[in-house]
């Protein structure tokens, strides 16, 4: 069995992402959203690396890669039933996707945790339109909260980069 490197994973990760329509740029300007009233003249530039740095973490390419193939799955009519159903309706009361995702947003600590909430009730940016998706054109119940925890946990990173 071929082993990845960390930085071949990365590349795939954000390779899976696209494939989702899901650019890392507009993850880091839910970042700069997030934290720009908190930090004063907070860049794009910044916010990019602080995405890329999260996703460079091997518990974020495990999740994101998982949550993605389980969508795709879904997507295909792959999954055996009930699961099929209730990952391609994204069940309200489904939480596995949600689960999956607080392990990139915990390495953030509480912090993270709260941005993600925000982000996930709110639905703003990529991640709204990821949201919409799955209401026409594809299965996204992992894809959507897979971005808000990354914006999270890259939100908190410069939070915590920048404590008074």
């Amino acid at each position: 069995m071929y082993k990845y490197d960390s930085e071949e994973l990365y590349n795939h990760a954000v390779n899976r992402l696209r494939d989702f329509g899901v650019e890392l740029i507009e993850i880091a300007k839910l970042v700069q959203e997030l934290q720009g009233e908190y930090i004063e003249n907070l860049d794009l530039d910044r916010c990019l690396d602080s995405v890329k740095s999260v996703i460079k973490k091997r518990d974020s390419v495990h999740a994101i890669l998982t949550g993605l193939a389980l969508d795709d799955l879904a997507n295909e009519g792959k999954l055996p039933e009930p699961i099929q159903s209730i990952i391609h309706d994204d069940e309200g009361l489904y939480g596995v996707d949600e689960i999956l995702t607080l392990g990139i947003v915990n390495m953030y600590g509480t912090i993270g945790l709260t941005n993600f909430g925000y982000l996930d009730k709110k639905k703003i940016g990529i991640i709204k339109e990821l949201d919409e998706k799955k209401k026409a054109e594809r299965v996204t119940t992992f894809a959507d909260d897979l971005v808000a925890a990354i914006a999270a946990a890259a939100s908190a990173r410069i939070a915590h980069q920048n404590r008074k």
